[in-house]
């Protein structure tokens, strides 16, 4: 399936828009293509040794902990193409998202997840396993930079898992270029590694998608 999208993704000359987020402290911003980002990205063997989903403390309280709503909520809301009703409780009625995954509008909110784009599992696996807990934190609820959370059909979701873009890859190859490019942001914005594997599927995204590029930036 995997080589099948990226056939497609060549033939069809996708347009990947620049990625902008915010650079380190005293550091100027970097944008290069993403072939570059991804022979960058460190390379290592990855280990799930003493992994438990709960080494990251999600949902918080969310970029406004004074809104009533956790991070999950805030994203939905944010990312909400028509905006939902937030009733007591952060309890949101209504609205509509567009899941990039499998290209479907989704109503409603309870029919979506809020994933991490670079799985929890596998940032363990590539260097969060020597995170604090508090950096492990910031990085299950990170919102400052737009792409690490999406908001997704728990279907799409549920068959990403913990998976790396050399097991799975999103099922619309119209979105081929924003993933590949997302998920090597997420790890130069946080320095996590890659594995062989992953990264010779990261390459073939980046071959396929010759205009994309990514921003160096800082995670916290």
């Amino acid at each position: 399936m995997i080589k099948n999208l990226m056939r497609v993704a060549i033939a069809t000359a996708l347009v990947l828009l620049p990625l902008t987020t915010t650079a380190p402290a005293h550091a100027a911003p970097q944008t290069v293509p993403l072939a570059d980002a991804v022979a960058s990205l460190p390379l290592a063997a990855e280990s799930r040794d003493g992994y438990v989903r709960t080494s990251f403390k999600h949902w918080n309280s969310g970029a406004n902990p004074t809104d009533g709503c956790n991070t999950r909520a805030e994203v939905l809301i944010s990312e909400a193409v028509e905006a939902p009703r937030i009733l007591p409780g952060c309890k949101l009625e209504g609205g509509k998202w567009w899941s990039y995954y499998d290209a479907k509008f989704v109503t409603p909110a309870s029919a979506l997840d809020v994933d991490h784009l670079v799985p929890l599992a596998e940032a363990w696996d590539s260097g969060a396993s020597q995170w604090t807990a508090a950096r492990r934190e910031a990085y299950a609820n990170d919102q400052d930079a737009w792409y690490g959370l999406v908001a997704v059909t728990a279907a799409s979701n549920r068959s990403k898992a913990d998976k790396d873009p050399a097991e799975w890859l999103p099922p619309s190859a119209e979105v081929l270029c924003r993933y590949g490019t997302e998920w090597v942001q997420v790890k130069t914005r946080w320095g996590l590694t890659v594995d062989l594997a992953e990264q010779e599927a990261l390459a073939q995204i980046a071959d396929a998608c010759p205009r994309a590029t990514v921003t160096y930036e800082s995670g916290k």
